[in-house]
């Protein structure tokens, strides 16, 4: 399927590993040209040329802490320099730490506000006056499926990527007219290195080995597997294609039957 996105300028951000990397080499495979950012810029600058490598794609780098005043601007204004436009947006960020509401400070809270409601608000601002201008435009916003289904022990993400959600969901409507789309995807028990983390801090806690917590969770699945980021990176790839046109203020889920509601 040609998912028309051939010289699409995309931006992803938190780009240099786990479901941003992958989203931003599938994107690469269907022709887009990309501007990717992160705060490590030597792990950016290997990734950079990485899906360069594999994808043949024009990639710039930008590194960036998008929980900082002025990054997201900073970024979205690279990618224009560019590239002359930014026709996709992906917002991703990592998430905040585990731990219970009685373990977390409000400068804790304060700080996931910034690293994954306020970073995704600043890139939006920064690219919807062009996509509305261009009546074209895409915007995936990376959550999580503790938007449906609070995970234990995740009170900060659980409680403020349901704030980017609500967000999404209410400017999706008020761009739609303009032929911009807005969606938000929610990855599931997911084979990255931040899984892989919450497993070790799990098992820590618990007395187990990071093996037990993932084979609890897999058992907790109904395809009885934790997901590839490439399986999360197809999906993300159709939201934010020509094709998609007609799909927004969606929550999708990318989870091997995980989320048990009906909707």
């Amino acid at each position: 399927m040609d998912l028309g996105i051939a010289d699409r300028v995309a931006l992803v951000a938190a780009s240099s590993r786990g479901l941003g990397r992958a989203v931003a080499t599938e994107l690469g495979n269907e022709g887009a040209r990309l501007v990717i950012c992160a705060r490590d810029q030597s792990a950016l600058q290997t990734t950079q040329q990485a899906i360069e490598g594999e994808t043949g794609a024009e990639v710039v780098a930008v590194p960036a802490d998008l929980s900082e005043d002025g990054a997201s601007d900073h970024v979205v204004q690279a990618g224009i320099d560019a590239f002359g436009q930014i026709d996709i947006l992906v917002t991703n960020a990592g998430g905040p730490p585990a731990g219970l509401f009685e373990q977390h400070d409000l400068d804790a809270w304060d700080a996931a506000i910034r690293l994954n409601l306020r970073s995704a608000i600043a890139l939006t601002q920064g690219v919807l006056p062009g996509m509305k201008e261009r009546h074209w435009g895409r915007i995936l916003n990376i959550t999580s499926i503790a938007v449906k289904q609070p995970v234990d022990n995740l009170i900060l993400s659980n409680s403020v990527r349901a704030a980017v959600t609500g967000f999404a969901r209410t400017l999706a409507n008020e761009v739609a007219a303009f032929g911009v789309t807005v969606n938000n995807l929610m990855p599931g028990y997911t084979r990255t290195q931040r899984v892989e983390e919450l497993a070790e801090r799990s098992a820590e806690q618990q007395g187990k080995t990071p093996d037990e917590i993932i084979g609890t969770w897999e058992s907790q699945i109904p395809m009885g597997r934790l997901g590839s980021p490439e399986e999360f990176a197809a999906v993300a790839a159709f939201l934010v294609s020509d094709r998609a046109s007609y799909v927004t203020g969606t929550s999708t889920q990318v989870d091997g039957g995980w989320i048990r509601s009906l909707l």
